[in-house]
């Protein structure tokens, strides 16, 4: 399969999370979104190089599986239909209809093809010349209870903001389709979504137990601000990423 490519429609969320503990400060550059799929035989390339990304400590990247492959042979075991709504409602937003995998979103703002590094570094430098893309600092903290999430008031600016928990290494052997044969990993796997609330440009905390975020294999949590709504999203404006281990503490983003 070259580049997999669909068309457009909308957006739905829910969520849960995983952890406890502690974790380091950074600036994050860039939130990135690759579309994948275990039925996309051109995916395997963009799914290692996620891989190399997330252990960047300046980007937030995030493997979001799409399930409109599914009937290719294979149903992929970590997609979701909210997923695949996300990627059509920023195809609509940016009006060019560009639905495809692997496809990485950059910032809520352009995409390129999730393979290409270059492009994707070029398409880190060319959103930053929006001053309002990841200016918004973000404050995560793990306790033994709770995630604490703490967001600094940009005056002019709002949104909304987001939880996401994450896998941080998901291995799978596909068993038919353009990929039979394979064991990919996949790298931050979202794996559920939370809506914190609504950002309107001044300080907001929240405490969200880990009690109730706690499912599936999630070892790590992103939270991001991003203009818009979830059916119209726009630029991510801040976020951040925490590692849940038992040396977790504070993760700071911009």
């Amino acid at each position: 399969m070259a580049r997999c490519r669909l068309r457009s429609a909308s957006v739905v969320a829910v969520l849960v999370l995983g952890g406890c503990a502690s974790a380091s400060a950074g600036e994050p550059r860039a939130l990135l979104e690759l579309f994948t799929s275990q039925g996309c035989s051109s995916c395997p390339p963009a799914d290692k190089l996620l891989g190399e990304l997330a252990a960047d400590p300046s980007l937030v990247a995030m493997s979001v599986p799409i399930d409109y492959w599914d009937y290719l042979g294979w149903k992929d075991t970590l997609a979701d239909p909210a997923h695949s709504a996300r990627q059509r409602a920023y195809a609509r937003v940016r009006g060019d209809r560009q639905v495809y995998t692997p496809q990485i979103v950059v910032n809520g703002a352009t995409h390129v093809v999730g393979s290409e590094h270059a492009a994707i570094e070029r398409a880190i430098v060319q959103t930053d010349r929006n001053p309002a893309i990841m200016s918004v600092p973000i404050l995560l903290s793990l306790g033994g209870h709770s995630l604490d999430v703490k967001i600094e008031g940009k005056e002019h600016l709002g949104g909304e903001v987001w939880l996401c928990p994450l896998a941080k290494s998901v291995p799978v052997a596909i068993g038919r389709g353009e990929n039979r044969g394979r064991t990919v990993t996949y790298h931050n796997v979202v794996r559920h979504w939370l809506k914190l609330g609504d950002f309107a440009g001044t300080d907001l905390t929240w405490s969200v137990p880990i009690s109730e975020i706690v499912a599936d294999d999630s070892d790590a949590a992103a939270v991001f601000v991003q203009q818009g709504t979830r059916e119209k999203p726009g630029p991510i404006l801040g976020a951040a990423l925490a590692p849940i281990t038992p040396q977790t503490s504070a993760v700071e983003g911009q």
